[in-house]
């Protein structure tokens, strides 16, 4: 279960909600890494270790100052914060963060990407790979829909990015909301790719309880399961909790009557589709 439904910070104060996470029957959560060092990281890796939670990570990018197909001073920030966020998510005990860790989130230029902008993308995820690579962690980059991004919008358009970007630590994630917007066809945009994807994102159409919308869940946990992937399948929703992330998320409703219906009728849904497939 990632942990954005409540929060950008994890603390020890989050102890109860990660307790009932684990006795709802989640395996792991997903961390968000926006603030704090690494020894904060640390304490909460051994609260997880205590609690029985494995645990993977996310991030983005959201300040202009930091963009890593910008110009070299905003591109050379935006490694220094990947490089950072990496170190904190192997402090966590993560192997692995995600998210749009390719261009800033809710940034565009009135165009498309230019073959500059993926060549200077090419120079940044190299750099952020190579140091993810002495860290354990793997980098799991995200295709956004078009109203959140303009680098990489398709499966396509990112995994060969990332083929290109040949670095072990450079991987790509897969994002049923996403999917579901940009992609003619969902399911083959996951199989076509399968070789590249590091991680899954179980996301339902409104960013709410996953089953209650309109997502082709049979079809998609048929094709995880004929694929042989045995990873992470991970819910992701938002809700109003928290005004600047539900800004940025273009949250303007309530999507559920609670959190508590996202984690446990979420996790029901995922444990009834993946045993019918």
């Amino acid at each position: 279960m990632c942990l954005f439904l409540w929060t950008t910070h994890v603390t020890e104060a989050h102890e109860p909600l990660l307790r009932d996470l684990k006795a709802t029957g989640y395996d792991g959560v997903e961390v968000p890494i926006f603030e704090g060092d690494i020894a904060h990281y640390q304490r909460l890796g051994a609260l997880l270790d205590r609690i029985g939670l494995e645990r993977t990570a996310v991030t983005a990018m959201g300040d202009p100052a930091m963009n890593l197909i910008g110009d070299a001073q905003a591109r050379a920030a935006g490694v220094a914060y990947m490089r950072h966020a990496v170190d904190c998510a192997a402090a966590l005990g993560a192997d692995r963060l995600s998210g749009p860790l390719h261009s800033t989130l809710g940034g565009f230029s009135g165009a498309g990407p230019t073959a500059e902008e993926l060549s200077r993308s090419l120079s940044s995820q190299r750099a952020i790979g190579d140091h993810a690579g002495t860290r354990g962690v793997v980098i799991g980059l995200e295709a956004l829909n078009r109203f959140e991004c303009y680098l990489f919008n398709t499966m396509a358009d990112l995994c060969a990015h990332v083929a290109e970007v040949d670095r072990p630590a450079i991987r790509a994630m897969y994002d049923t909301f996403h999917a579901n917007i940009e992609e003619t066809d969902p399911i083959a945009a996951f199989t076509r790719h399968r070789d590249l994807i590091c991680h899954v994102h179980i996301s339902e159409n409104d960013r709410g309880v996953p089953g209650r919308g309109n997502i082709p869940w049979a079809e998609t946990f048929r094709a995880l399961r004929a694929s042989g992937y045995d990873d992470w399948l991970t819910i992701e929703a938002f809700g109003r909790g928290l005004p600047a992330l539900a800004a940025a998320t273009k949250v303007w409703r309530d999507f559920s009557e609670g959190p508590e219906a996202v984690y446990r009728d979420g996790f029901r849904h995922i444990k009834a589709g993946w045993a019918a497939a």
